[in-house]
């Protein structure tokens, strides 16, 4: 019998060939390897930059009566990205929906493989065997200490177990806020300006940082601009991130 992430039985077509993505580092999967199979997407599904295909609204509000008419084979979720209602509001109404469930690399590479095989019926793609290729093996040793912001007023920060911490783990970075009860906590500026940071990465999404939003606040941290789809986004991303990642220039010096 054939499962998702979550174990619910999945019945569809052995090779589907009418697919809806609600998360966005999917479709950009979906959309390389077979563009013409893929017949909807969010608003926030932005790559590749030429995607030209019906929106359903976004990841957490879709619009259901889209999806519907759509008639897909199948529609590809995250237990993260979108919200559960929704997905079984979609089953009810009788449309086979995959849900993975992503919270570190490995989990990342390994649900992208079983969606292929198991839920698409379609080839393991080139880019997957790359990925693997750069990602598997033990995390290295921490060369630094970083906090990952992810928004501001208020300032939050990646947290426990998430697809960013454990990727900046195996970049050889140690999540000072890995320990937290909560996966993306909210923080005072102070939590994160401070003397035993080596760095404070700020990405792009979901908060757009910028050269004027966003560095002017620390005195003491340096930090770093990051595209937010290198950190956040599991799909052909992931073969971009380690050496985009890896080779960034040097952080900004803290201001005196």
């Amino acid at each position: 019998m054939r499962v998702d992430d979550l174990g619910t039985p999945y019945d569809g077509p052995r090779v589907a060939a009418r697919v809806v993505s609600l998360v966005p580092s999917i479709t950009e999967a979906l959309a390389t390897d077979r563009p013409e199979a893929l017949v909807g997407a969010t608003d926030w599904c932005t790559h590749p930059s030429d995607l030209d295909v019906p929106r359903v609204r976004g990841t957490k509000n879709p619009d259901l009566a889209a999806v519907r008419a759509l008639a897909p084979d199948l529609v590809v979720a995250n237990k993260e990205e979108n919200r559960e209602l929704d997905v079984r509001r979609l089953r009810e109404a009788g449309v086979r929906v995959w849900v993975t469930d992503i919270e570190t690399v490995p989990q990342a590479l390994d649900s992208l493989e079983r969606l292929y095989e198991v839920a698409l019926g379609w080839p393991r793609p080139e880019w997957l065997g790359r990925a693997r290729a750069l990602w598997d093996g033990p995390p290295p040793a921490v060369t630094q200490r970083v906090a990952v912001a992810i928004w501001r007023d208020p300032w939050m920060v990646v947290g426990a177990r998430t697809f960013t911490g454990d990727l900046v783990r195996r970049l050889g970075w140690e999540n000072a806020f890995a320990g937290s009860v909560e996966r993306y906590p909210k923080v005072d500026l102070a939590d994160l300006d401070r003397d035993d940071l080596d760095l404070v990465l700020l990405p792009d999404e979901p908060y757009l940082f910028t050269a004027e939003d966003g560095p002017e606040a620390f005195a003491r941290t340096p930090t770093r601009l990051v595209p937010g789809r290198l950190l956040t986004w599991y799909g052909p991303a992931l073969v971009e991130a380690r050496p985009a990642l890896g080779t960034t220039p040097a952080p900004r010096a803290a201001q005196p």
